[in-house]
């Protein structure tokens, strides 16, 4: 168990950041938690990952990846404790090879979409937006990228770094020149941490005035997502959470301390309405923002019916 807190505890501060990446690494952890349970009782077991997968759960409410994983390993059956154990490393083993060949694919997909010559915008950190810029670099197309520093965690930072090792020329920009600069750019290429049932997107804070302003200028809006982070709950209009994170991200305790009259507000994510989403590239295809619906019901294999009752997973009476 304590492992599996400390895994917890690094989700939460952030250590461990990144959609994908928190999905390979539940998955990974609640396969390592199943092999380290001793008891012989099958329904010991089943509660006692039950709680594991809760404690996941709980960590980070926006990013619908997370629940995903936990749902597909969740699934596991069996009879006894040894054929759980092993259902379990399979689906979680099988999870992360989907998770890491979905993101190539992606790369694949979305490239098509880039020209030569093309000035590509990003924001945040994104395994699957990165992907589509690193594989159209590969094809030989001549590309720039405008980096935010998506504040105030700077993941533009590991983007300009992992963007620099390919050799792709990168700029980085304040979040706020994004309208400025945005005369230059050709596409628009980010990632996602939720996808909705009718095609929006829950990202790092400022996607939607990146989006509004690329809709503004008549600017391709690009979207790579996994589909392990389409909404299977948004089927119902259940809202996504927007997980509002610490004051001390943005300041420090003790300058807000010496306010009387100040408070602070740190959302971590905010919605992009599908209006300013062109595309959303996933592995299986590239999709209009408005087949969102097709990706959750026929890919990911959930109907209204299976969200009502219940019935297709162990973790859905969990916080999901």
């Amino acid at each position: 168990m304590k492992q599996l807190l400390d895994t917890a505890q690094k989700i939460k501060s952030m250590e461990i950041r990144g959609a994908g990446k928190i999905a390979r690494t539940v998955a990974a952890q609640l396969h390592n938690y199943s092999e380290s349970l001793n008891t012989g009782d099958i329904s010991q077991f089943n509660d006692k990952m039950k709680i594991a997968a809760e404690l996941l759960i709980s960590t980070r409410p926006t990013a619908v990846s997370l629940p995903n994983a936990v749902h597909t390993v969740m699934r596991y059956v069996g009879e006894t404790v040894e054929e759980a154990k092993a259902d379990i490393n399979k689906r979680a083993n099988d999870f992360i090879e989907d998770s890491e060949n979905a993101v190539r694919k992606i790369g694949e997909i979305g490239a098509k979409r880039v020209r030569d010559g093309d000035t590509i915008m990003t924001h945040c950190n994104s395994s699957a937006a990165i992907s589509i810029i690193a594989k159209a670099h590969k094809d030989g197309k001549n590309i720039k990228v405008l980096a935010t520093e998506s504040r105030p965690r700077w993941q533009g930072h590991l983007t300009i770094k992992q963007l620099d090792d390919e050799g792709i020329k990168t700029s980085l920009i304040v979040d706020s020149a994004v309208r400025y600069f945005m005369k230059e750019v050709d596409i628009v290429i980010m990632g996602a941490d939720a996808v909705t049932a009718n095609g929006s997107v829950i990202n790092k804070i400022g996607t939607s005035q990146l989006a509004l302003c690329a809709h503004e200028a008549r600017k391709n809006v690009i979207i790579a997502a996994e589909t392990y982070k389409f909404s299977p709950r948004s089927l119902l209009g259940d809202l996504i959470e927007i997980e509002e994170r610490s004051s001390s991200e943005v300041i420090s305790d003790e300058i807000l301390k010496g306010y009387g009259h100040v408070s602070v507000k740190n959302p971590a994510f905010d919605v992009t309405p599908r209006e300013y989403i062109d595309l959303i590239c996933t592995e299986v295809g590239a999709i209009p923002p408005e087949m969102s619906y097709i990706i959750i019901k026929e890919h990911l294999g959930y109907s209204l019916e299976d969200i009502n009752s219940n019935v297709k997973s162990k973790a859905f009476n969990q916080k999901y």
